[in-house]
């Protein structure tokens, strides 16, 4: 659940100033848990009916139809959106590690670590499923909380050396700045709470029995990991700005400088992390892309399909992620384009449908009020994203 995205939110409260970061931190928060819940709670709404997207393939079961139908489509685009940016991330944390620890190894450019980074993934990629891929996966969430951690301790030491330079408004001086800012904060924060499509996935493979329904380990696992996910995002977002002010950049660790080789091992800790979480929301879009040329399109399944088309999509991702390497507004785009819908209002659209709750009842409110929020950042957070990167890209040479 604690992913990349965290590393942006001090980015985000420099957008958005002291008040309204922690105020949009903490209500979406609340409002994905909530919505977090819902999906647990909805994957075996109707009993028996827990049915394979593609049986002759060996794919586990994913939820009733109305699920599949409504979030199948989202899921992958926040899966493609995840990887992108997870490539550029990748890219990005492997060549400030190189930096801090070689100025030789520092001066090659972001493209050739982006692209070391695909080399890597189009091994990964092979693996057959997610169970291939415990290790990678345990050492993915170790390391988000590590580097989370070091990212905040560094913050609070740099910023008592150096707070008396800081200033603590938001970024942008223009009307038209501040506003756009604010949109692209709201999609950053977005992105930060994008595991809830995962979370499908992960639920899909835990054996399920009327009288031990999957919901139950999941619903536990969901509170422990929300826990860690306040602990990591918020102490990240405050430190962050607490230490930087305005000044901070998109990514956390590459403002931080010393203690240079602990930077440099969070920067590696990253790259772990995004080593593995590439993997995990890729594995979806994976299933996906097979099942429809094996039974779409009449393809043999078998090795050859496998590299093919996992190979090509690693090689898509990495050339879209060389071409635009802007965190800060990849995150906002795809945090509004992609996530928002999945983890803020499309459990509560499904809920409102499936429970009927009575008007005006805790549910039936709780569940209009996330939907306002969610269609607000979708609406809005794209827009602000897209502006970060055309702004970025008025200086920046392409494949550089």
């Amino acid at each position: 659940m604690v992913g990349a995205g965290v590393l942006g939110l001090p980015f985000a409260m420099s957008q958005l100033g002291w008040v309204p970061g922690i105020a949009a931190i903490a209500v979406s928060w609340v409002v994905t848990y909530y919505s977090l819940w819902q999906m647990i709670e909805l994957h075996e709404h109707v009993p028996g009916k827990r049915f394979d997207r593609y049986p002759e393939l060996g794919q586990h079961a994913f939820g009733e139809k109305l699920g599949y139908w409504i979030v199948m489509p989202q899921q992958m685009l926040v899966q493609v959106g995840s990887c992108i940016v997870y490539m550029v991330t990748g890219g990005k944390s492997l060549k400030k590690c190189a930096v801090l620890l070689s100025a030789q190894i520092g001066s090659i450019p972001q493209t050739y670590f982006i692209m070391f980074f695909a080399a890597i993934q189009l091994i990964l990629s092979q693996t057959p499923n997610f169970n291939s891929l415990k290790v990678v996966s345990l050492i993915a969430a170790i390391m988000s909380f590590c580097y989370s951690i070091v990212a905040s301790v560094a913050s609070v030491a740099r910023g008592i050396n150096h707070h008396q330079h800081v200033r603590h408004g938001i970024r942008s001086h223009s009307t038209a700045g501040i506003v756009f800012d604010m949109f692209n904060a709201l999609g950053t924060v977005a992105f930060a709470f994008a595991g809830h499509s995962v979370v499908l996935e992960i639920q899909a493979t835990i054996p399920s029995t009327p009288d031990e329904p999957s919901k139950k380990p999941m619903w536990r696992g969901a509170r422990f990991a929300y826990i860690i996910v306040a602990i990591c995002y918020f102490s990240v977002s405050i430190t962050g700005f607490w230490a930087f002010g305005d000044l901070v950049e998109d990514d956390v660790l590459v403002s931080l400088e010393k203690p240079r080789w602990i930077i440099a091992l969070a920067n590696f800790m990253v790259f772990l992390h995004v080593l593995g979480s590439y993997q995990v929301f890729a594995m979806s879009v994976f299933d996906t892309l097979e099942s429809y040329l094996i039974l779409n399109r009449g393809l043999n399944p078998g090795l050859p399909l496998r590299v093919a088309a996992r190979s090509l999509f690693v090689a898509l991702t990495a050339f879209i992620g060389i071409s635009l390497p802007f965190f800060g507004g990849l995150l906002g785009f795809f945090g509004g384009l992609a996530f928002s819908s999945t983890s803020y209002f499309i459990p509560c659209f499904m809920w409102l449908a499936l429970k009927k709750p009575e008007r005006w009842s805790f549910h039936w409110t709780a569940s209009w009020i996330s939907i306002v929020v969610g269609v607000l950042i979708t609406i809005l957070a794209p827009i602000g994203g897209l502006r970060t990167i055309i702004m970025s890209a008025k200086t920046y040479k392409f494949f550089s």
